[in-house]
């Protein structure tokens, strides 16, 4: 198994392909990259800036490059000793038109050969969509988008086909004989019985006759169909193409199925057409409600896929174990693993299939106390839980409690997170997935009947008890496979049925009783062995849904609602814990190392709420709290004026306004010419809060009224004028903020790069970032500038060590610094690798003055030793502008170490030598020598 050293994400889109891809291999080996971490290749969606809608995961993208450029990039990536993670996505694919599978699904129905690809539920509604798939594609009610003629009937050489402006819908063939049929009488009368002609419409139409049903799912049935379909499309064409007789024919009576306006009634044959269809289309707000396939969280055009299915499993990752086998790719990051029906079965099949040892990560979002399984054959998680242990470092404790009161005063109401997180998650149930609610609802009142304790429990009773336990499971899904539960399966189950009977006193206690059996397979006494498995299906059916009610009731709602420090608001992050310190930091590491010492270790991703660097900067609000509350007072005292009124509330409200406020002091740009697209970003990302937090906008509802109002308000107050007091307030603060942030954010590089696991780096991140939630961190990266920065600071470094430190500390804000540490760093960790991928970790004290300023620990193997210094809370230490360096800093502050450390250490940052002092049961290095020169350090010793 080829395990990283370093990684590097590269978002791949027609923007950015294999050959733009390849041109910078060089760099990222000059900067101390192993092995560049891919997003998904595969065929999406045109235009597609991410890849996860894959549309054909057996081909590579041809928006991306050829087949030959991707062999280019793997041929120079393997040149340079590098490897290649790609990022797959097993869980969903696109619902649409450009996927040759769901295209098939939705002119065959159940007759499809792929059918079963997809996670249908083709009988969960009874009546009208009983047999059919609800395609919510329409941007307006059925009825008035058909009397429109916004639904176009047409014939193309693939067939008989329905547009709805871009998307073109098969249509079903059996259903073609009611477009042929129509006056077919009239035709046949006007040319006679015996013309060519006719006999051939004729005989076109007791073959589609003969044809099997869209429901026909024995495997006879099924093949007669699919070669029926074919043989009738393409018959169809030829004598459209052959006898201009029937061209007119059908042409004229496809303008009579697609009506005329103003005439309701001309629209009764295309209607009764699209009843015949496998599918029903509908206004895409019915999608929540009625939807009859699992989707990926509430997107309606992204189809969940059965990969449990060994048969769908192999279709779908044909061409990966064809990259894998060839050594053309050396990993895997595989997305949304809380998504699949049974995570671990598919990574046991993942391993089987690759046969050698191969580098595997899951995007696995791990809550509080949760820890990914033991069980699982993978390399660890993409990062989340290192990037919030780390986060934790910056974020000064005491400074989190009074802005507790702070925000809770500003926004005048107490706000608590865990109970924005129930009612949110309840809300996103009602809201997005009453469907889904619905369905288990239904099955879960099956399942009380056969239980004599909660058979006479009402529908109501059992759906709004499952809804509370949903509300309160405390991680995004438990993993039961069968009968004999995990222990913290077990645990996160009993606790969620506890705080459901808390938070419910006049729910009955037999309805969660009956719950905790059913959640934890305690079984009645007489179960047969297949109701004992429908028990267990409803579980593992139950799990695949709280994962999405957790991530969007807080991922993509809470974390816009609950903002008193969003530095803290981050994917996998708890903003109401209490665990934020370097001891909990050094806890997490010493527990990765044990583990996991191969995890990823991610501070941004392309799911990130916001960059490194800005949560660098806002998390230095934390350490002001008394300036922080005087700059809200004022500044919104001054900018209450410039609030437009909407229903007769001030916009932004003033949670809303908290947040902007935060997030542009951690994304203001450090160069001037970059504000005015700022200004713009800041109206773009605003917008998107918004309508995440769903209280006064949304994306199913929106209110472009007061969308327009935001956007008003943040035009207003970063108006540069004489007037504008606030602008220049705030922009004194904000450099005082991104002062310290910059230090915390290089803090932050090195400790990444140095701790546990495998440090990560999203593109462009190696110089500041202050990019926002997506789409804001697509943002094209400018290569050219990063690695002529990388070859100036090598030059500048051969030249004379000490110069270059100089200028790089006086011109911080250019971002060289960063680029510094971080290629300094990685080089030095390429050079060590054994070291800190298997080394020891051992975190270290500090004692003497400003001890709790400083973040340290070792790595050790061997004789071989590698020391981490980073400062923190910076703002108590030093005046801004102040380096946080020497001797006037750090005083009588002293690293302890073991007394088996190395006596000699070199400086990697400053090439200056540093030796330990003390007595024999331990050594200690002074501050003051490690951070003479420069912010942040990085020793290496051998031990005598």
């Amino acid at each position: 198994m080829k395990v990283p050293i370093a990684t590097y994400r590269f978002q791949f889109n027609r923007g950015f392909r294999f050959a733009d891809a390849r041109t910078l291999v060089p760099y990222l080996q000059a900067l101390g990259i192993t092995d560049l971490y891919a997003s998904p290749l595969f065929v999406a969606r045109k235009g597609s800036t991410h890849g996860y809608d894959v549309t054909d995961p057996t081909c590579l993208n041809p928006e991306l490059g050829t087949q030959d450029e991707f062999e280019l990039l793997v041929k120079e990536l393997k040149q340079h000793g590098m490897g290649l993670l790609l990022d797959i996505v097993p869980n969903h694919m696109a619902a649409s038109p450009e996927n040759p599978w769901w295209t098939d699904v939705l002119e065959n129905g159940q007759s499809s050969p792929y059918a079963s690809y997809f996670d249908i539920e083709w009988r969960a509604v009874k009546g009208k969509l009983e047999d059919k798939i609800l395609l919510p594609i329409l941007g307006g009610p059925y009825g008035s988008i058909l009397e429109n003629q916004e639904l176009v009937l047409g014939l193309d050489e693939h067939g008989l086909y329905v547009r709805y402006y871009e998307v073109r819908l098969p249509v079903e063939p059996k259903s073609y004989r009611a477009v042929l049929s129509h006056r077919f009488s009239a035709f046949e009368e006007r040319l006679g019985h015996s013309h060519e002609a006719v006999q051939g419409a004729a005989t076109l139409m007791e073959e589609i006759e003969a044809l099997p049903v869209a429901t026909a799912t024995d495997p006879k049935g099924m093949e007669e169909r699919h070669r029926g379909t074919d043989h009738i499309k393409h018959r169809l064409w030829h004598l459209y193409n052959i006898y201009p007789e029937i061209k007119s024919f059908l042409d004229e009576n496809i303008r009579i199925f697609n009506g005329a306006k103003k005439d309701p009634r001309s629209f009764d044959l295309l209607d009764q057409l699209l009843a015949e269809q496998a599918y029903r289309i509908a206004f895409w707000r019915r999608a929540a409600e009625h939807i009859t396939y699992r989707r990926f969280f509430d997107i309606s055009d992204l189809v969940s896929v059965r990969v449990e299915d060994p048969g769908v499993f192999e279709a779908t990752h044909a061409l990966i174990f064809e990259l894998v086998k060839a050594g053309k790719v050396t990993g895997v990051r595989a997305d949304h693993i809380d998504g699949l029906y049974d995570p671990l079965g598919y990574l046991f099949d993942l391993e089987r299939r690759f046969g050698s040892p191969c580098y595997v990560l899951v995007e696995k979002i791990l809550i509080g106390d949760e820890t990914l399984p033991e069980d699982w054959p993978v390399c660890g998680t993409t990062g989340y839980d290192f990037l919030n242990a780390l986060n934790g470092v910056f974020v000064d404790l005491k400074g989190v409690k009074r802005l507790d009161a702070i925000y809770n005063k500003f926004i005048r109401s107490t706000s608590i997170f865990s109970e924005v997180v129930y009612a949110q998650k309840k809300r996103v149930m009602e809201k997005l997935f009453p469907g889904e609610m619905d369905s288990l609802g239904l099955h879960l009142g099956v399942l009380a009947e056969q239980d004599r304790h909660a058979r006479d429990l009402p529908p109501v009773t059992l759906s709004q008890a499952l809804v509370e336990v949903t509300a309160c499971f405390p991680i995004y899904r438990a993993y039961v496979r069968g009968f004999e539960l995990r222990a913290q399966d077990r645990r996160h189950i009993e606790r969620a049925v506890e705080e459901a009977r808390r938070r419910n006193p006049s729910l009955d206690s037999p309805v969660f009783d009956f719950l905790r059996r059913l959640f934890l397979l305690d079984c009645p006494p007489g179960l047969t062995a297949e109701q004992k498995d429908e028990w267990l299906s409803f579980v593992r059916r139950w799990q695949q849904f709280t994962g999405p009610i957790m991530a969007k009731g807080l991922e993509d709602t809470s974390l816009y609602v609950y903002n008193r420090l969003v530095s803290l608001n981050e994917v996998g992050g708890d903003p109401g814990a209490q665990r934020l310190s370097v001891d909990a930091f050094h806890r997490h590491n010493v527990a990765m190392r044990a583990r996991w010492p191969y995890t990823l270790n991610a501070t941004s991703t392309h799911d990130t709420k916001r960059s490194e660097d800005v949560r660098a900067r806002i998390s230095v609000v934390s350490e002001l709290p008394q300036a922080w509350t005087k700059c809200l007072n004022r500044w919104s005292r001054w900018n209450r004026a410039k609030k437009r009124q909407v229903d007769g509330e001030p916009v932004p409200d003033t949670n809303e306004e908290i947040l902007l406020y935060q997030i542009m002091l951690g994304a203001w740009p450090l160069v001037t010419a970059e504000v005015s697209e700022f200004k713009e970003r800041v109206k773009s990302y605003v917008i998107k809060a918004a309508k995440e937090a769903k209280i006064h906008t949304s994306w199913r509802n929106p209110n472009p009224e007061y969308e327009r109002a935001l956007m008003t308000f943040v035009d207003v107050i970063l108006k540069a004028s004489p007037q504008n007091k606030f602008l220049n307030d705030f922009l004194a603060f904000q450099k005082r903020i991104a002062f310290y942030g910059a230090f915390n954010a290089l803090a932050q590089a090195l400790l990444k790069i140095g701790s546990p696991g495998v440090p990560d780096f999203y593109q462009g991140t190696e110089l500041w970032d202050f990019s926002l939630v997506d789409p804001d961190n697509r943002r094209p990266v400018d290569f050219t500038k990063r690695d002529r920065f990388l070859t100036d600071l090598k030059e500048g470094e051969a030249a004379g060590l000490p110069a270059l430190l100089s200028r790089l500390l006086a011109d911080w804000e250019n971002g060289r610094i960063k680029l510094f540490v971080t290629a300094k760093a990685l080089d030095f960790r390429r050079s060590n690798s054994e070291l800190f991928l298997e080394g020891e970790y051992l975190p270290l004290s500090a004692s003497g003055g400003n001890r709790e300023h400083v973040c340290a620990f070792a790595r050790r193997k061997g004789r071989t030793w590698a020391l981490l210094v980073a400062p923190r809370l910076l703002t108590r230490l030093v005046a801004p502008g102040t380096l946080p360096q020497g001797h006037r800093v750090w005083k009588n502050a002293r690293l302890v170490l073991p007394r088996e450390a190395p006596e000699h250490w070199q400086n990697i940052f400053t090439a200056k030598a540093v030796r330990t002092t003390g007595a024999l049961r331990r050594k200690i290095l002074p501050l003051r020598s490690v951070l003479q020169d420069f912010p942040v350090a990085l020793l290496y010793g051998v031990a005598s």
